[in-house]
């Protein structure tokens, strides 16, 4: 398989990334091709669609041996699952899914780039392959989606006092609201003592959960 693109967006780290695509709209991206796929032509048509799939690598080393269960994080990390049943970067290929809308075709100096939208991928992800959505057949709005759904169905409230928020620019600042309320800590964490960290669009962010609301208590630019 061929690397043919890489994407940037404003999270250089793991930490912090939505748990899905299209859970946090405000969080874009820049698909840039590679050389030898920079053509306009390649994406020839495309403009007539409105979301796409993204086949991307994990980067996380995957197990030597095939494991047939994992712990799914958001199931608290401590009840077992079977690893087809989760989406584990940890399993036999590291090759993720994603569901992106798609903003804007842009031809620039350097080839043409693809602006994004819902994205869950860390800076600098690879992607090996780009498909276009299709409703009529990919959308399946009836589906079960078994232990997932009670994972999904909270959301936290979030306080982002004016001292803090007015150091972000308001889209990002709109992009930030929407990510905490999807509560980033591990499941397995319920401290509201503890001070969480995450890096956004540089910017460190701090903030601490107690019960239901999550506060941000400090924002940083980073140097």
């Amino acid at each position: 398989m061929q690397v043919i693109a890489t994407i940037a967006t404003d999270f250089p780290e793991k930490f912090g990334l939505p748990r899905q695509s299209g859970l946090v709209e405000g969080c874009r991206g820049r698909i840039i091709f590679e050389k030898p796929y920079r053509s306009p032509d390649a994406v020839k048509g495309l403009e007539g669609f409105d979301y796409l799939w993204l086949l991307w690598l994990f980067d996380e080393k995957q197990p030597d041996t095939f494991r047939a269960t994992v712990r799914p994080p958001r199931m608290g990390g401590n009840e077992r699952v079977g690893v087809f049943a989760t989406r584990s970067p940890f399993r036999p290929n590291g090759i993720g899914l994603s569901s992106v809308k798609l903003e804007k075709i842009d031809v620039t100096p350097e080839g043409v780039q693809l602006l994004v939208s819902g994205v869950d991928l860390r800076s600098g992800t690879r992607i090996i392959d780009i498909k276009p959505y299709l409703p009529f057949c990919d959308s399946h709005p009836d589906a079960r989606f078994g232990f997932s759904q009670q994972a999904f169905d909270r959301a936290l409230s979030v306080h982002l006092p004016e001292q803090w928020g007015e150091k972000l620019p308001p889209e990002k600042r709109e992009a930030l609201l929407e990510l905490l309320a999807q509560d980033p800590r591990p499941a397995y964490q319920d401290d509201p003592s503890r001070v969480y960290g995450l890096r956004f669009a540089g910017y460190t962010i701090r903030f601490a959960v107690s019960g239901d609301t999550l506060t941000v208590v400090e924002i940083k630019k980073e140097a």
